[in-house]
């Protein structure tokens, strides 16, 4: 049996391996990736490599044997048809027999548009007839503060999201949810909703921005329009930006609060505070 990781040079990706590797053998760990080179570091310390892509169907014959657990984490290519991108990997793990397929989804609150491809895999995961185990990840903590130099430069967090608050949690405490579903019992046929434990807005954002580097940093809320076209005006693809601020949308709405608990008990910790990850992120 092996754990089987999609993804696995991504930033999800190679904080879930190296979770594997602090609770398997090396050598049970299937690293997917599409560029080996970026595997090298993986493949010196005994992880397998699988070199796949999801818009080549035939790379993927061989990835997955009986008894296989699996972890997809969805595609950024938004623009290839993420569904069938995943169907893809779907497909071949049926075929296998693998014993679990996880899947990185979204939270089921969330309508924004980005929710969409999502909703459409984990329909043909439950189609499928697969043991699953739906992990819907909230949003990142890192989506905000790996984007801080804008913030620091002009002295404010822009979003459109009004008043609203969002339960995040950091990359790492949604990888060692992962880790600890595919390491586990118990999982099989379960959808979990992971969040933050403690839901913030972008004001109490701001004021952590504020604290940790000594700036004053406001939080300017504006228009969902005003936010594309920053975006955009940023050189972000006009699609990618209408994703971004249909996300805004749906937080002001309170469709990113997720407050089942569930990741934090899934990987039997205190998710990472925003401020935290704000601290770290300006240490560097």
């Amino acid at each position: 049996m092996s754990i089987v990781v999609t993804g696995a040079t991504g930033h999800l990706g190679r904080l879930v391996v190296e979770g594997l590797l602090e609770k398997v053998p090396a050598d049970q760990v299937v690293a997917v990736v599409r560029n080996k080179e970026k595997a090298a570091d993986l493949a010196a310390r005994g992880v397998r490599i699988a070199v796949a892509d999801y818009n080549a169907p035939e790379t993927f014959g061989s990835v997955f044997s009986a008894g296989d657990r699996v972890l997809l984490i969805s595609g950024n290519e938004f623009d290839k048809g993420r569904v069938a991108q995943h169907k893809v990997v779907l497909d071949a793990a049926r075929a296998a027999g693998v014993a679990l397929f996880a899947y990185t989804s979204a939270p089921g609150t969330l309508t924004a548009a980005l929710a969409d491809d999502h909703r459409g895999t984990e329909a043909a995961i439950l189609e499928s007839g697969v043991t699953y185990a739906l992990l819907r990840n909230g949003w990142y903590n890192e989506n905000y503060t790996e984007n801080l130099a804008p913030v620091l430069e002009h002295g404010a967090v822009v979003q459109a999201a009004g008043e609203g608050r969002i339960s995040a949690a950091s990359r790492a405490d949604y990888a060692a949810a992962a880790v600890a579903v595919l390491t586990g019992e118990g999982h099989e046929n379960k959808t979990y909703e992971l969040g933050g434990d403690t839901a913030f807005s972008f004001a109490e954002y701001a004021a952590a921005v504020a604290q940790a580097s000594g700036k004053e940093i406001v939080y300017n809320a504006v228009p969902a329009e005003t936010f594309k076209g920053i975006l955009t005006g940023a050189g972000l693809p006009a699609p990618f930006a209408e994703i971004l601020a249909g996300v805004d949308v749906s937080i002001e709405k309170g469709e990113l609060i997720v407050d089942s608990g569930d990741l934090s008990r899934l990987t039997g910790r205190p998710t990472t505070p925003i401020a935290e990850s704000v601290a770290a992120a300006l240490k560097g």
